[in-house]
This record gives C-alpha cells, sequence and structure tokens, in this order.
C-alpha cells in the first residue's frame, strides 16, 4: 500500500512542478499553411452573427476573407492532471463528490464522424494529454470514452465514440456490437454534438455520411457544430469554402448563404486573401426549418456581413429543426442546422484552442460530474490496452490487427515508483505472429517503446514494458 501511495505523491509533486515552471498552459494555436493570424472565434465568425465577445480570435476562412485581427486571447488553465497507475486509485478518484465551485458551470460534448476522421485526435488535443488511441487505420476506438476538461469554474465533458459504421463494416472488421450502439448512446447524454469531417479526403469530403445524418436526424433537439479536421493537408484553401457550403446546404445559424469564388483559382495555394464574394440569398423554398439559435446570436450581431439578410424559415422563431425521415436524408449532402463551423488541424493542435474557448463559453450552470483531478473515466489498464492496440494496429498490415488479443499478465509498480507492465498479444496463425514479431524482433520492440513513451506521457512516471507474441490455442 505505501508504494502506490508513494508513486502517486510522487506523479503528484512531478506534475505540479512542471505547471509551476512552464505557468499557464498555452495550447497551440499555429497558423495554418497559406494564412495569416485574424477573423472570428469560427470559421464563418464574421460571416454570421456571433457575440461581440467571440470576434477577433484567429480562423483560417477568417484570413481568407481579410476580416480584420486581433490580439490573440489570454492562455487556457492549468497543466492537465496525470491518469493514475493503479486501478483502485482511479476509482477512488470517479468516486469522489467533485469539488464544486460556487457557480460551477458544466457542457456535456459527443464528437461524431465517419472513422479516421481524427476523433481521439481532436480530444486528445483538447485534454491536452493523450490518453485516447490514434490510428491512421479506421476503428481504432472501440468504445465510448469521457474526457473531462476543468477550467476555473467550468468542466467539459468530452465524450469520444467509435465512428459511425454500419453492420455489414462492424462484422467486416471484427467489432463489437457496442461500436454500433456507443455513438447513439452518447448522442443521448449530450449538450453539445461535434461533427468531424476529414477535409482531406477528396472522395468524402463534400457530404456527410448516410450515418451521420441519420444520428444528427434522431437528435435535431441538440446543438450541433460542424468541424473540418486536417485543413493543413489542404493546398487549395478555396475549397474550404465549397465544402463548408456542401456540408451546411448553404445553411449556418439560420441564415442562407450564397458563396462565390472569384476565377483567380491558379493563386490560391499562395498566402495571399482571395476575391470573395457573399451574397444574400433568398429563403429557400425547401423542408429547412428555423434554426433554434438565431434569435440569440442576432442580438449580439454587429456589422455582420449579413447584418440585413433574412433568417430561413423563421429563424430565432424558437420552432427548432425538424427530424427528417428516411426519405429527406436520401436526398441531403449536409446538414443545415449548425450553430458554427470551426477549420483546424487536431494532428497539431492548430485552431483547437479556439474551438476549446468556444466549448468553454457554451456551458451552462449546472453541477460538475467529476472531481477536478480527473482526466478520462478510462481505467489505467484500458488506456494501456488502447495505446498499444494503436501501435499494432499502426505496424500491421491489412486486417491482421483486427484479430489480435491483448492479456495483461504482470501490472506492479517496482521499488522505485516505476509502473512495470508485462502484455501477451495473442494472434490466431503463425504467420501473424512472425509478422508482428518482425526480423530479429524490430516490429514488437518499436511498438514497445513507442507505447511506453505513451504511457509515460499519460502516468507521468517512468514506465517498463514487456510485450510477448503467442499463438491462440
Amino acid at each position: 500500500m505505501a508504494a502506490p501511495m508513494a508513486a502517486a505523491a510522487a506523479r503528484a509533486t512531478l506534475w505540479a512542478a512542471g505547471a509551476a515552471a512552464a505557468g499557464p498552459l498555452r495550447l497551440r494555436a499555429a497558423r495554418l499553411a497559406g494564412s495569416r493570424r485574424s477573423g472570428s472565434s469560427s470559421a464563418l465568425g464574421g460571416i454570421l452573427s456571433v457575440p461581440g465577445r467571440w470576434s477577433g480570435s484567429s480562423s483560417a476562412l477568417g484570413s481568407l476573407l481579410g476580416i480584420p485581427a486581433e490580439a490573440p486571447p489570454a492562455a487556457l488553465g492549468r497543466h492537465p492532471p496525470p491518469v493514475a497507475t493503479d486501478k483502485e486509485e482511479q476509482k477512488r478518484l470517479l468516486e469522489n463528490r467533485p469539488d464544486q465551485p460556487q457557480q460551477p458551470r458544466a457542457l456535456r460534448i459527443a464528437i461524431i464522424g465517419a472513422p479516421n476522421a481524427g476523433k481521439s485526435t481532436l480530444c486528445n488535443q483538447l485534454l491536452g494529454r493523450k490518453v485516447f488511441p490514434v490510428s491512421k487505420k479506421v476503428h481504432t476506438t472501440r468504445c465510448k470514452a469521457r474526457g473531462v476538461i476543468t477550467h476555473q469554474d467550468t468542466q467539459l465533458i468530452i465524450l469520444d465514440t467509435p465512428g459511425l459504421t454500419n453492420p455489414l463494416k462492424a462484422k467486416r472488421h471484427n467489432l463489437d456490437e457496442a461500436m454500433l450502439t456507443d455513438p447513439w448512446d452518447s448522442m443521448k447524454h449530450a449538450d453539445l454534438v461535434l461533427v468531424l469531417v476529414d477535409v482531406s479526403d477528396h472522395w468524402t469530403r463534400n457530404s456527410l455520411s448516410r450515418e451521420v445524418l441519420k444520428c444528427l436526424s434522431q437528435f435535431p433537439h441538440i446543438p450541433s457544430v460542424l468541424v473540418l479536421n486536417k485543413v493543413d493537408m489542404l493546398k487549395k484553401k478555396f475549397l474550404l469554402l465549397e465544402i463548408a457550403t456542401d456540408l451546411t446546404e448553404g445553411i449556418v445559424n439560420g441564415k442562407k448563404l450564397e458563396v462565390k469564388s472569384s476565377p483567380l483559382k491558379q493563386d490560391s495555394r499562395s498566402s495571399a486573401k482571395f476575391p470573395l464574394h457573399i451574397t444574400e440569398a433568398s429563403p429557400p423554398e425547401s423542408k429547412v426549418p428555423g434554426s433554434p439559435f438565431g434569435q440569440e446570436k442576432n442580438q449580439a450581431q454587429e456589422g455582420s456581413a449579413l447584418d440585413k439578410s433574412s433568417d430561413v424559415g423563421g429563424a430565432g422563431t424558437g420552432e427548432g429543426p425538424q427530424h427528417h425521415g428516411h426519405k429527406d436524408l436520401k436526398d441531403m449532402k449536409g446538414w443545415p442546422h449548425f450553430q458554427e463551423i470551426f477549420m483546424l488541424a487536431a494532428l497539431h493542435g492548430e485552431e483547437v484552442d479556439t474551438l476549446k474557448r468556444y466549448l468553454l463559453m457554451q456551458a451552462k450552470p449546472g453541477p460538475w460530474e467529476f472531481h477536478s483531478d480527473v482526466l478520462t473515466s478510462q481505467s489505467p489498464q484500458e488506456i494501456c490496452d488502447n495505446i498499444i492496440r494503436e501501435k499494432v494496429l499502426e505496424y500491421l498490415p491489412l486486417e491482421v490487427p483486427y484479430g489480435v488479443t491483448q492479456v495483461t499478465d504482470v501490472w506492479e509498480e517496482g521499488e522505485c515508483g516505476e509502473l512495470l507492465i508485462v502484455q501477451s498479444l495473442l494472434v490466431p496463425r503463425e504467420s501473424h505472429k512472425r509478422m508482428l514479431i518482425g526480423r530479429g524482433g524490430k516490429v514488437i520492440s518499436r511498438i514497445a517503446r513507442e507505447a511506453g513513451q505513451d504511457l509515460m506521457n499519460a502516468f507521468l512516471c517512468e514506465v517498463r514494458l514487456k510485450l510477448q507474441v503467442e499463438v491462440k490455442g
């Protein structure tokens, strides 16, 4: 008992010392390729109605439209706490009564999107510490998990969910039934939903998947925000406007937009501003109802490019989006009820702080769910399994990694507070074993080394990880 407590105290001391030395946590707001620091808090913040307190923060679209720059906002909060290495210690933290401030605020956020859109990467960047697995292969996240961000009197609960998929794809990747139901369950408990789209995938970027549209249609009362991810990989920046228009069906926050770009597309790779024109369009005669958020934002709107435009279908009337049937969804490419649009590059942390500030502002008065020292609802073993599976997915070809079973043989703390982990990776075939070990043990050694480093960053202690590969009996 003394060893775990001593190790926990050492981690706490290390965390506190690091926070004191580095000062307030500053999430990186690096500039996007071909952009400069200007714009509003969201991609369309300078075009649509936004509260005055939010105008002026950096955004990719803001720079393209030439919105005047303002000073960057102040830094956000403290360093995130480490995850406990002892299962019982983590359980006690989760069961602790939250240290409620006098006027607590809270927001539950579901992040949905197609597999491999970058949901877990965005979650890790928002949290400030890697606790969710990330891989280029689809279905890295196997179950819903919660991340906790505590900033001053506000607590954000991030619901990281598996990518929305269908039964056929789930069977192909040997996925549990929970992979199909977890995203829907998360939506039931969310106060706001972020829809993440990978703009680097030219096959899918101009339309939301049928599964995403179904999910949004089932919960039309939940405010939704569109997040365009991987914008740093898009060389032709003018395409962001076309993508945004397609994914929103030309309507954001109840406003009908028509975006026209000049024919000078050959200069789109430079950092020069593009001559773009945003014009008022006639209210459509379609089935699109009004946004319930138009009224609040119209009151705060001053100097917007759409000050005199009309709300679509009664925006601001409080009617809210209607439920769309399957027939309606068949004809839809986008969702016309998004409140806002954000453009970022989650992998590099670009513009993630802008989104984080927006989420903090959306929090409503209400009690916290967790103690401020909690970073995730996952157990330390779950984090370890997920990180190792991430590396296995990364270094094994095709469908091979989806057949690997993980068994933890040893989990204990050493005399000096280091964490000792021994895990067996069980594969169905001898050929898979050879692939996983690699020539001269290079593959399995690399997996152990990289996973161990990620675990040290999550637990803030030394980790000695040993992996052994066996064929299932």
